[in-house]
């Protein structure tokens, strides 16, 4: 009896979680692209801090725009990943180098470089050619992202004349021009993303930056004129 207490209380006793690997690997979809990465914790932190930073200071409108942001920031972590892939395959050499006679570590880790190099020179010239059109995409993204952020700021710009020159005549005449009711939302690009108050707001904004320059320029033009 008292054995089969014993088992009994053996068994019943809570065993505590073995601690998990740091280099075990999470899965995760991305919010963005939908794809499905495999990464450890902490790599996985710092990638979606990567790619926060990134996205805010490109700042994205839209999917398109956010879908090039995206891939620059992707490309750009895969430069980080090459350059420390690169770094640790020198390092690996270092490691694994053979002592020189004269013990100088200054000598031993030149020769260790020159032993990596010529051991994996293969390895590291496709890695440089991996960068080199790395480098490449990320420049053709971040042209494409820069020309659609122009023709967007553009249209906008132009929709706000058009909105203020409209005001202004109707005032001339007595009227009210009522921006939500009146702008011809069709007339605007595709990729427009501006709502109308948005519109507004800028149209108002010119209009009073313009009446403060007319302002602050007569006087100078009276003292002129009294010269």
């Amino acid at each position: 009896l008292q054995i089969g207490l014993e088992k009994t209380s053996m068994i019943d006793q809570p065993t505590a979680p073995k601690p998990r690997d740091p280099r075990a690997l999470n899965a995760y979809r991305h919010g963005l692209t939908g794809q499905i990465h495999f990464a450890t914790p902490a790599e996985q932190a710092a990638y979606e801090k990567h790619c926060r930073g990134y996205l805010e200071s490109l700042a994205p409108v839209g999917p398109v725009e956010t879908d090039l942001a995206q891939s620059i920031a992707v490309d750009r972590w895969r430069l980080k990943r090459a350059a420390a892939i690169e770094n640790s395959t020198f390092a690996m050499g270092l490691a694994t180098g053979e002592a020189n006679p004269d013990g100088n570590p200054e000598i031993e880790a030149s020769f260790a470089q020159a032993r990596v190099w010529l051991d994996d020179g293969k390895n590291l010239q496709l890695l440089a050619l991996y960068e080199h059109r790395i480098h490449s995409h990320v420049d053709k993204n971040m042209k494409m992202l820069r020309q659609l952020q122009q023709d967007r700021n553009a249209a906008l710009e132009q929709a706000a004349e058009e909105v203020a020159l409209l005001t202004q005549l109707a005032e001339s005449k007595g009227e009210t021009y009522d921006v939500e009711r009146d702008f011809p939302l069709e007339s605007l690009p595709p990729q427009f993303v501006f709502s109308t108050p948005e519109i507004a707001r800028l149209a108002a904004h010119r209009r009073r930056l313009a009446e403060a320059k007319t302002q602050s320029s007569a006087p100078r033009k009276a003292f002129r004129q009294a010269a």
